[in-house]
C-alpha cells in the first residue's frame, strides 16, 4: 500500500528566501500557490517539499513538526560538511556530536550515517544514508571511526 513519502511541509518567514535556499541545495522549484506556498521537488516526480510562508515560524523545535531528513549516498555524505559550507550552511551539533564530520547511529543489522543543519528559519534538516553494520557495532561514533572499525 504505502510506497514512500510524497511530501513534507515546513513553515518559513520569507518564502522567496527559502525557495532560493532550497534551490541552492539542489531541490527543483515546481510552482507557487498564491503568495504563501511553494512546492519544490526533492526527487522529481516522487517527493516534494512544501514551504508555507507564515508569521508564526518560531515554534519551539520538535522533530515531529520542524524536521526533514534528505537521503544521500554514502560518498556524498562523506563530503557533506564541505558541501554544506560551500552552500553557505553550517552543520550543527546533534546527538552530542560536534559538526566536524558525519556520525553514525547503529541499529540491529544496519547503521544510519548523518549530519544535521538548519534552514534560514531554524527548521532542522539532515542528510542521511543507511549503511550496513558488518561488525555489529553498537556505539554511536563519528563516521571516520566507523570506517576504521570496519576496515574501510
Amino acid at each position: 500500500m504505502i510506497k514512500g513519502l510524497y511530501e513534507a511541509h515546513l513553515p518559513v518567514s520569507d518564502l522567496q528566501r527559502s525557495i532560493e535556499f532550497y534551490v541552492g541545495l539542489g531541490l527543483e522549484f515546481d510552482h507557487r500557490v498564491a503568495d504563501r506556498l511553494a512546492f519544490l521537488w526533492i526527487e522529481k516526480g516522487k517527493s516534494w517539499l512544501g514551504l508555507w510562508e507564515a508569521s508564526e515560524v518560531n515554534l519551539d523545535y520538535h522533530p515531529s513538526i520542524r524536521h526533514i531528513a534528505f537521503e544521500v549516498t554514502f560518498n556524498d555524505l562523506k563530503e557533506s560538511v564541505s558541501w554544506l559550507k560551500s552552500k553557505g550552511c553550517h552543520p550543527r551539533k546533534a546527538f552530542g556530536f560536534e559538526p566536524t564530520e558525519p556520525f553514525v547511529i547503529p541499529h540491529e543489522g544496519y547503521t544510519h550515517a548523518k549530519i544535521h543543519f538548519n534552514d534560514p528559519d531554524g527548521n532542522s534538516l539532515e542528510l542521511i544514508c543507511k549503511i550496513d553494520n558488518p561488525n555489529g557495532l553498537k556505539e554511536k561514533m563519528y563516521l571516520s571511526e566507523w570506517e576504521e572499525a570496519n576496515g574501510y
